[in-house]
């Protein structure tokens, strides 16, 4: 089964894709593989939740799962964090995604 995200980059473009919920991916897994930012921007720690390189905003009231302790201390640190901030390799797709619209934070 496929599902269609919103993924706003960090010049503001906005792109629809489809992403599979069969593949065991997860939300920096689709940026890097759409490759809407260049080439070692994203998921620079592998998607561990120690970089600030996957950090994106929620931009819908679609049900993400719940932060967890490191991703919680990660965000704590960093800049341009917001209410609605998440590391997208904390987030597994999932059919409950269906319709998510994210956009990219800055780079630091």
């Amino acid at each position: 089964m496929n599902i269609t995200l919103r993924i706003t980059d960090r010049r503001d473009n906005s792109f629809e894709v489809e992403v599979p919920t069969d593949m065991g991916l997860n939300l920096m897994q689709v940026i890097r593989a759409y490759e809407f930012e260049p080439e070692g921007t994203v998921g620079v720690c592998g998607g561990v939740a120690m970089c600030s390189t996957c950090q994106c905003y929620i931009e819908n009231d679609v049900k993400v799962p719940e932060r967890k302790e490191l991703e919680a201390a990660t965000l704590s640190r960093l800049q341009h964090v917001k209410p609605n901030s998440r590391l997208g390799c904390q987030i597994p797709i999932t059919k409950d995604l269906e319709g998510l619209e994210i956009a990219l934070a800055p780079m630091i």
